[in-house]
């Protein structure tokens, strides 16, 4: 997504440090840390609304399901289909991971 207002810096030390996180437990534990508890919820919901539409929901039941506004709703689905790809890398890795694990 070509964001005019984008302001950060992808070679920022946040992203390295994200990067050093080994497990599910410190990732959530450095952003309860980093994070005030609404921004963590709406992060969560943003992240569920772009699974959802990823795997083809309509609005409506994403909206009924999650609670989010149509707004954020669209707001994630532009993200999908105009952004940068970062939805889509980590839902096709977490896709792979889910299929290998349920190949074993």
């Amino acid at each position: 997504m070509n964001n005019k207002n984008r302001n950060s810096d992808k070679d920022h030390e946040l992203y390295k440090a994200i990067l050093e996180l080994k497990t599910s437990e410190e990732c959530y534990n450095f952003f309860v840390d980093l994070c005030t508890v609404s921004e963590l919820k709406a992060m969560e919901q943003r992240f569920q609304v772009a699974r959802m539409l990823s795997r083809g929901m309509i609005y409506h039941d994403i909206l009924e399901q999650t609670g989010a506004s149509s707004a954020t709703i669209s707001r994630v689905s532009r993200a999908l289909n105009y952004g940068n790809d970062g939805y889509n890398t980590v839902m096709a890795r977490l896709d792979e991971a889910e299929s290998s694990q349920s190949d074993e």
